[in-house]
């Protein structure tokens, strides 16, 4: 069964590309960028598929190069989960990877398995509610990446939809993965993020800057100046961006593929280097009360994360970096 449902459920290598896409701005170095993103993804998505076990998946996934492994794993994770979702008889496929090597993607993973459920017209209550408490609402964040990246002109630029299925705290989780993607639909450029964000609802300003914080953090591809505009067109905003940050810094940590471009994101979003703020949030992380129905155990290790950022960075108050105008960026709205 699985060799008849291949066919449909790979993923055109070209859904990935930035001119199918239709994303806006964006110059030659983060175009590069968001498409070697997207072709990792379809990389790790399609061995999964492919392969004919977990552990054949983990050893193609761990013989690629570490600074886009995370995204990788995070293809795999869709894959296994719709496997395990759709095919009949045995479903540990999704577990099996993060007991094993994907556990230093755990992160990712549960990103991954949000992807897949913004393919799946059932089940996300159930999946939630069996899932780790703590973990289970970056399924939410992979959802909103998904619907920002594939479906952004009704999730960004036009009725700004949510789901009907996502309620409650789901819709700020949901919030974060849309802020992500809106760095790669914004093609990196600060200002039209920033004038992209403007355009929502205040209540959800503070997660898509989070995303954002995260994507800019995570994927680089934006030079170090557009990092420092980034941390300045945050306005009140800017220690959500912090926090965004450093959870990437965090992810990237347990992987143990800190890269430099997420050691200077960290250094300017946060005021220290991306070690140093990865054991921040895990330090934070530990005796997290259960959930209640307004603020989860995620939602109080996010708001730890934030405050301990700001105690103790060392972070200066953000340049004043300016970009001129030009054709291509004078304006930012879509």
């Amino acid at each position: 069964m699985k060799t008849l449902l291949r066919p449909f459920l790979r993923i055109d290598a070209a859904e990935t590309s930035y001119v199918r896409r239709g994303f806006r701005g964006g110059d030659a170095r983060a175009i590069a960028n968001i498409e070697a993103v997207g072709a990792a993804f379809l990389q790790g998505y399609h061995r999964a598929l492919d392969s004919d076990s977990v552990a054949a998946t983990i050893a193609g996934l761990e013989a690629t190069d570490a600074p886009f492994r995370g995204f990788r794993y995070e293809g795999a994770a869709m894959a296994l989960y719709l496997l395990d979702r759709l095919l009949p008889g045995r479903r540990a496929r999704f577990d099996t990877l993060i007991a094993d090597r994907g556990a230093d993607h755990v992160y990712m993973a549960y990103i991954g398995a949000g992807w897949a459920h913004a393919r799946l017209p059932f089940g996300l209550r159930g999946a939630l509610a069996r899932r780790d408490p703590l973990l289970r609402w970056l399924m939410l964040d992979g959802y909103g990446f998904h619907q920002g990246f594939f479906h952004w002109r009704s999730a960004v630029e036009g009725p700004q939809r949510v789901p009907l299925r996502v309620r409650g705290y789901a819709r700020r989780a949901f919030d974060q993965g849309l802020g992500r993607s809106l760095w790669f639909v914004a093609g990196h450029e600060p200002d039209r993020a920033a004038s992209t964000i403007a355009g929502f609802s205040p209540s959800r300003h503070a997660d898509l800057w989070a995303g954002i914080g995260l994507a800019a953090t995570y994927a680089g591809g934006a030079p170090t100046v557009s990092l420092q505009r980034l941390s300045v067109c945050a306005g009140t905003c800017r220690d959500w961006l912090a926090q965004g940050s450093a959870f990437a810094a965090a992810a990237r940590q347990r992987a143990g593929n800190i890269v430099p471009h997420t050691d200077e994101a960290c250094r300017i979003f946060c005021g220290s280097d991306a070690e140093t703020i990865a054991a921040l949030v895990d330090s934070v992380r530990q005796d997290l009360p259960p959930d209640d129905a307004d603020q989860p155990a995620y939602e109080i290790w996010r708001r730890r994360t934030r405050d301990a950022v700001i105690a103790g960075s060392a972070r200066a108050p953000p340049p004043d970096v300016k970009h001129e105008p030009t054709a291509r960026t004078a304006a930012f709205a879509y």
